[in-house]
């Protein structure tokens, strides 16, 4: 193992924002444990979550144990890092699904198998029993309120304000990283920059009250070149649950990137090679129309996030509406479709007939009247399964139905809808 081989892919990446001064002499001296915490205050992590996940993954890559640190006791308080405002605080229960939530998704992503098996670790282990004047004891008399003020996570905070709980927040963050060096032997955390002042007060606590080394890696917060914060749209975060996020919406967030993100998220986002980025930065600058970077972005990534089964119905979907044949595919890609374009379901044993269809297009907002509908029939203008339908044409064909219950409408180029018969399965 090269001393320097885990910070030298961080580096070229551009994942490498900071670190200890003897955090390579720490990696070179032999497979080691290193962690980053997850905040259960949402039900799922979120797109810009995975950046410090690839950082586990990396880590994992070079022969080295990680570890997700699932804050089931720090949860409870949530973390002011970042925050302009105080949290609202989330009652156990909802802490606990949290919890569960992100541990499952965590799962996909780290090997928990083999010599440098992943652990996952829940901080309500220590945390949650732990009693006040211990804590203020062992822990408290470690720091001064002049070092704490010193803190970013504090430092923000100052004008609008900031309660005791969540500015002792870096203190229960610090208490984490001292029960995981003294029961686990973790002796590295990393995190985004704005974990940094957390991050070193653990290491401060770590050498005043045990006498033991530790080191840290930080990597810097994911912004987009338009300067916003990346993984919020104007419909909201990007999850990386599919019920709160569906596939196709996560494939098509990474798929419009921007020319000039899309090489800079490659770097972070993926485990594909020096050499695979830069051919895909080149085919940018060559022919930024075609959107290599793009596609290559969201396969790699939906892939990981949502499996090779969930790519596959976003790739079919995404073939669907941009006028491929829907014969061929899968049921997958239309189950997709429901959730993605105005749909609607009819038992009526009158579906093939096209006055219906033009009724039930009608009440999902295709057509405005059947006037509306008349005009863009005369004009060429509507498809039923990708086939234009005629201006003297009554009924569908019989075996229309893809799957024996599924039709796809389509006015113009890009406004679709889809149709499910209930009654001709």
């Amino acid at each position: 193992m090269r001393s320097h081989a885990l910070l030298d892919e961080l580096s070229w990446r551009g994942l490498l924002y900071q670190h200890t001064d003897e955090v390579a002499a720490a990696l070179a001296s032999g497979p080691l444990s290193g962690y980053i915490g997850f905040d259960p205050t949402a039900p799922s992590l979120h797109i810009g979550t995975l950046l410090v996940i690839m950082l586990l993954v990396r880590l994992q890559k070079y022969g080295h144990r990680p570890v997700a640190l699932v804050g089931g006791g720090t949860g409870l308080i949530g973390d002011p890092s970042g925050k302009s405002s105080e949290r609202p605080l989330a009652n156990a229960d909802t802490v606990m699904a949290n919890t569960e939530a992100i541990r499952r998704q965590l799962e996909r992503f780290l090997d928990f198998s083999g010599p440098s098996a992943a652990r996952m670790i829940n901080n309500a282990e220590w945390l949650v029993d732990l009693r006040a004047v211990e804590f203020m004891r062992d822990v408290g008399k470690h720091f001064t309120v002049n070092y704490m003020l010193q803190k970013d996570s504090v430092q923000g905070r100052m004008d609008a304000g900031i309660s005791y709980t969540e500015f002792s927040y870096m203190l229960l963050q610090a208490y984490d990283f001292l029960e995981l060096r003294r029961r686990y032997d973790v002796r590295l955390q990393m995190g985004g920059s704005d974990q940094w002042g957390n991050i070193t007060a653990g290491m401060e606590l770590i050498r005043r009250s045990a006498g033991l080394d530790a080191h840290a890696i930080t990597s810097p917060l994911v912004t987009t070149a338009a300067g916003t914060k990346f993984g919020k749209t104007e419909a909201g975060t990007v999850w990386l649950d599919a019920e709160l996020t569906s596939p196709y919406t996560f494939y098509q967030f990474l798929v419009n990137v921007d020319d000039r993100d899309a090489g800079k998220f490659l770097r972070y986002f993926t485990l594909l090679s020096q050499e695979e980025i830069v051919a895909l930065d080149q085919a940018i600058a060559d022919a930024p129309e075609k959107r290599e970077a793009q596609k290559t972005l969201a396969r790699e990534v939906t892939r990981v996030v949502h499996g090779d089964s969930g790519l596959d119905a976003v790739e079919q979907a995404t073939q669907i509406l941009f006028g491929g044949s829907v014969l061929g595919w899968s049921v997958a890609p239309f189950e997709i479709l429901k959730r993605e374009i105005p749909f609607v379901t009819t038992a009526s044993a009158e579906w093939n007939q096209i006055s219906t269809l033009i009724e039930l297009l009608i009440g999902v907002g295709m057509f405005e009247s059947k006037k509306d509908a008349k005009r863009a029939i005369q004009q060429g203008g509507f498809y039923i399964n990708q086939k234009r339908i005629l201006p003297d044409q009554q009924e569908l064909e019989e075996g229309e139905l893809v799957h024996g219950r599924f039709l796809l409408a389509r006015k113009g180029s890009k406004s679709y809808a889809l149709v499910e018969v209930t009654t001709a399965r």
